[in-house]
């Protein structure tokens, strides 16, 4: 019997090395938001300060575009090894900090907003290095396998993290977050990608200028109907539904439900469950059409978070939040799939990092709602949220029916 299509990926020898190095990181970005989230909200005890703190880690998707012009033209094997090294360096400052006695919030907003310059891209940068290294007929395969690197660190990195700071405090908690970034930069210097430099063309209209790069990539997906309407799905995900499944749950955990850091792991990594378990059922199994996948998964998305915002018990509340992670995997991979699969091998960094800057819509919804809880409160402000991302969603839909629905649409394609 043939081995099952979820291990395929692994006879690649470059993603043997790329995956491990893609989960190091992920547990480590998993355990220092939470960490972080959790310090920030206890001393300063501010949700609007929490918001603040969670846009901070965004900031970076203004230049995610110029990210994937430097991965297009250096590699991005290459990139995603210093953006890594960054990381560990960043992480190792928190960590003295925290062992001396020096921390204060302050420090925090600093190494944060410096951090955000960066990490936004490295989902971006990671995916355009896998879509690099692997057959055209892997790529839903090794994508969703991917996937599952954030979804497991979002359940052992949060969990871990959480037990970590209670049990031992920060300081010893960062000392594991520095060596895995350490331990995932070294991994993926491993990897041997097979990327080429574009071919050498002695013409002075061949000189392409990294703006002039920039501004190319952009068209390119403004230009391609199902790569502009993923975009904006992606877009508007990050809006009105990451902030009630990410930025937000430390103040849902400590506010709405009255727990401590441990519960604040269960909640997040509830949302990561279920998110491992769509990323695992779309390794293994095929002839999807995803464009179709994309759009139902995203109204699932909706409805369980419209659920989830009306519960009164963290039991309920956990249960909402593994559908709505199962969900976000079906769209998120969807949009991933759609995106590679279109974009030509020398455009695949600049339309992931235009990809990237969708992600900027994240910290402006996580800015409003740190305001609308204020005023309106947690359940009206979630509502809101949930019931503008299904109108918008529909709206998408209908304007992009063509490239989108139609079973015979190349976004629908097996």
């Amino acid at each position: 019997m043939a081995r099952p299509s979820a291990l395929a990926p692994f006879r690649i020898r470059n993603y043997r090395f790329q995956w491990p190095a893609d989960l190091l990181t992920s547990w480590a970005f998993e355990m220092e938001t939470l960490i972080l989230g959790w310090y920030v909200l206890v001393e300063t005890k501010s949700v609007l300060l929490l918001t603040l703190f969670a846009s901070l880690t965004y900031i970076g998707t203004l230049i995610a575009p110029i990210f994937g012009v430097a991965g297009d033209r250096i590699g991005h094997r290459d990139l995603l090894a210093m953006m890594r090294s960054t990381y560990a360096v960043l992480a190792g400052t928190l960590m003295t900090l925290a062992l001396t006695g020096h921390l204060t919030p302050l420090y925090v907003f600093i190494i944060a907003a410096i951090m955000g310059l960066v990490r936004p891209s490295d989902l971006g940068v990671r995916g355009a290095l896998v879509a690099t290294i692997m057959p055209h007929d892997q790529l839903i395969g090794a994508i969703s396998i991917s996937r599952t690197t954030m979804d497991t660190a979002r359940i052992a990195g949060a969990l871990s993290g959480a037990a970590l700071f209670a049990a031992l405090g920060m300081g010893p908690a960062y000392v594991a977050i520095t060596a895995l970034y350490v331990l995932g930069t070294l991994l993926t210097l491993c990897v041997i990608a097979p990327w080429k430099p574009p071919a050498v063309d002695a013409s002075p209209a061949a000189v392409h200028s990294p703006i002039r790069d920039l501004k190319e990539g952009v068209a390119y997906v403004w230009t391609t109907p199902r790569m502009r309407a993923a975009i904006w799905i992606a877009f508007l995900a990050n809006l009105t539904a990451y902030p009630l499944s990410n930025g937000l749950l430390p103040y849902i955990a400590r506010e709405i439900y009255g727990t401590n850091q441990t519960g604040l792991g269960y909640l997040s990594a509830s949302f990561a469950i279920g998110s491992l378990a769509g990323s695992i059922l779309l390794s293994v199994i095929g002839g999807i059409r995803v464009a179709r996948l994309m759009i139902a998964s995203t109204v699932m998305w909706y409805a369980a978070l419209l659920v989830f915002v009306q519960m009164q018990t963290i039991s309920a509340a956990i249960a909402c939040l593994v559908l709505a992670g199962f969900a976000q995997s079906l769209t998120m991979i969807s949009i991933a799939v759609i995106l590679m699969r279109t974009a030509s091998e020398r455009f695949r960094g600049r339309v992931m990092g235009v990809r990237m800057l969708a992600i900027y819509s994240l910290p402006l919804g996580l800015l409003a709602a740190g305001s609308l809880i204020d005023e309106i409160g947690f359940a009206a402000t979630g509502t809101l949220y949930a019931a503008a991302g299904l109108a918008l969603i529909l709206s998408i839909v209908l304007h992009w029916r063509a490239d989108l629905w139609h079973l015979h649409a190349p976004a629908n394609a097996k």
